[in-house]
Parts: structure tokens; C-alpha cells; sequence
């Protein structure tokens, strides 16, 4: 049995691998390096920030409810994600791997999870959860930040996969809890 799960998971790890190649070898061409490495810039916080300041002035006593909820949902993605990637170590593709160039600077050391992921999915459910009309400008933003994550050879795919999901989870979670609350 434990030799079947070592397997399964080296083929997942092969398969990763060929995903991130594939993916990163786009970043060779100056006008994809130059898009994922500026959306990913964004995603650092600075589009999130902006936004965060700009919907109490686009929708006046509205737009505090959502940005209020992005605060407070951000302070506490940023405690879960921080104790998830100091316990994991998980070294970044393009430290592992001589065949990933690292194409942009990481804010940390450690890949697992993806923590731009992880705030923009989160961020893009409390938004269309307060301001549905976000939802397809946000998501297609999102995923361009996912995406910009293994192109620039800082993520594996499901470093990615496993920011989306907990991103996904806290977003829906503190909906559930402070719309109530904040109505």
C-alpha cells in the first residue's frame, strides 16, 4: 500500500513538473513576462488596497460594508496562510528545479500555498458576495493572478490549487458569518 501512494504521488509530482515547465517557458516571450509579472505586482495587495479605499468613495455608506469585510477577512487570510507555509517548507519550483527560472522575486521563501491565490479568491467572493456586478471583472483578474503564480515560476499548480481552495473556504466562511453582521 505504501508503495502505491509513493507512486501515486511521484506521477502527480512528474506530471506537476511537466505543467510548470510548459507554463514557464511562456515567460520568455517579452510581452507574457511583462503581463504576469505586472498582474502579479497587483496581486501583491496593491490592486486589493486600492480597491479596499476606493468602494467607500464609488458607493458612499455601501461601500464600507465589503471593505470593512476584506479587512478583517485579509488580517485573518494572512495569519492562516503564514502558519500554513511555516509548517510546510515547501521550497518554490524554480529553487528545486534548474529547468523553472524564477522570473520575479518572491515575497517569502516557501511556495505552499499560494498566498496571492489565496487572498484573491478570497477577496473576489467577498465582493461579489456583497457587489455581485465584480464578479466578472474580479474573476478574471483572479485567475490571472493564479496563473501568473506558475508562469513566473514561483508556484507549483497545486500550490495554486491549495491557495484557491482556502481562499474559497475563508471568503465563503466569513460571508456566512459577517453578513449577518454587517446588515
Amino acid at each position: 500500500m505504501a508503495g502505491r501512494i509513493e507512486l501515486t504521488f511521484q506521477r502527480v509530482d512528474h506530471v506537476e513538473l511537466r505543467v510548470c515547465r510548459y507554463l514557464n517557458g511562456s515567460s520568455n516571450v517579452d510581452a507574457v513576462r511583462w503581463l504576469f509579472k505586472s498582474v502579479s505586482w497587483l496581486g501583491d495587495g496593491w490592486f486589493w488596497y486600492a480597491l479596499i479605499a476606493l468602494l467607500p468613495l464609488l458607493y458612499g455608506a455601501r461601500g464600507w460594508a465589503p471593505a470593512l469585510h476584506m479587512v478583517a477577512t485579509g488580517a485573518v487570510a494572512l495569519l492562516l496562510y503564514k502558519s500554513i507555509k511555516s509548517r510546510a517548507v515547501r521550497e518554490r519550483p524554480y529553487v528545486t528545479h534548474n529547468v523553472i527560472h524564477g522570473v520575479s522575486a518572491p515575497l517569502d521563501r516557501y511556495s505552499f500555498p499560494s498566498g496571492h491565490t489565496l487572498h484573491a479568491v478570497s477577496f473576489t467572493v467577498l465582493m461579489v458576495g456583497h457587489l455581485p456586478e465584480w464578479a466578472w471583472p474580479l474573476s478574471a483578474f483572479t485567475g490571472l493572478i493564479a496563473l501568473s503564480r506558475v508562469i513566473l515560476g514561483l508556484h507549483y499548480p497545486t500550490d495554486v490549487a491549495a491557495g484557491a481552495i482556502l481562499g474559497g473556504t475563508l471568503g465563503m466562511v466569513s460571508l456566512e458569518i459577517g453578513l449577518p453582521l454587517l446588515r
